[in-house]
């Protein structure tokens, strides 16, 4: 019986308090890759020793900015975090070094079924492994199903939690699922970064951390159910938990389903709720056709 893995990483990007001032400001590292620009003047909730701290991001207003140099971008070593403390030693009460923070936006959704929240990467990929589980529960198929939630995807170029389950649990294959760049805004390159847009399904991935025989075996779910998918070369990496589980062991059949996203790694990431039924619904149908004597080894 084949034992399969399906994965999806729960972890975001956030920030650390790396130092507390004299007046109570906090400086902060990025965990994961943020792009400084989106975090001016952003709320965020600390996880402090007594509890959460709800605090905001400052910069030096646009009226004390000098005129040539405001069209600098800032770094982050030029923010800091106002938690409303007094002195060093109030903030101190209630935050310490090595905290960890994120942005404090809220899940909303917008018409035509879009959703709009900070965690989409990848808190939805969870999601969808969850909703294949759902679908797939009274049926008994055939395949041995184990879920995981990884974490450690956004700061570890070894696959942090993805890496330890997979040498866990030794499936025979895996599924990763993830987000992509939806290349549906104004301006995108799609000729160098694909066609992926909000509400045309899934995205398969086809490069060296995907084994082609799962690959197919996607394609050809994806077909016999009538799900639309795109295709999205990795020439390379993938920069997901993909590329930690198919060289785990002696090597996983591994494939990757990503859902199309706008505005990745910022507040106010975007996906449509159609791609995450639809990407459910080709997990669940790739799991109904294994068989017993399903084999993962290229012919």
């Amino acid at each position: 019986t084949p034992r399969v893995m399906l994965a999806g990483h729960v972890d975001e990007i956030g920030l650390m308090i790396v130092h507390v001032d004299d007046d109570g400001f906090l400086s902060f590292a990025p965990i994961g890759g943020w792009d400084s620009q989106v975090l001016v003047g952003q709320r965020v909730i600390i996880e402090g020793g007594t509890g959460p701290v709800v605090g905001v991001i400052g910069k030096k207003a646009i009226h004390m900015i000098k005129r040539e140099e405001r069209d600098k971008v800032s770094k982050i070593t030029d923010l800091w975090i106002d938690i409303g403390a007094a002195n060093k030693a109030e903030a101190l009460g209630r935050v310490r070094v090595g905290d960890a923070g994120v942005i404090a936006t809220a899940l909303q959704e917008l018409p035509n079924g879009r959703l709009v929240s900070r965690s989409i990467d990848n808190r939805i990929g969870a999601f969808v492994v969850l909703e294949a589980l759902r679908r797939l529960a009274a049926e008994a198929p055939t395949a041995c199903v184990v879920a995981v939630a990884t974490t450690q995807e956004e700061i570890s170029h070894s696959g942090g939690g993805a890496r330890t389950s997979a040498f866990r649990l030794e499936p025979d294959a895996a599924i990763v699922v993830d987000v992509t760049h939806a290349t549906d805004w104004p301006g995108a390159e799609k000729k160098e970064q694909g066609d992926f847009k909000l509400g045309g399904g899934p995205v398969l991935s086809r490069g060296s951390a995907v084994s082609r025989v799962v690959f197919d075996q996607l394609i050809a779910a994806a077909e016999a159910e009538k799900i639309p998918y795109a295709i999205e070369a990795a020439p390379r990496a993938t920069s997901t938990d993909a590329d930690a589980i198919y060289t785990a062991r002696r090597g996983i059949a591994t494939g990757l389903v990503s859902v199309p996203c706008r505005y990745m790694h910022s507040p106010n990431e975007m996906v449509a709720l159609e791609d995450l039924d639809r990407a459910a619904a080709l997990l669940a149908a790739w799991v109904r056709r294994l068989e017993p004597a399903t084999s993962f080894v290229p012919a």
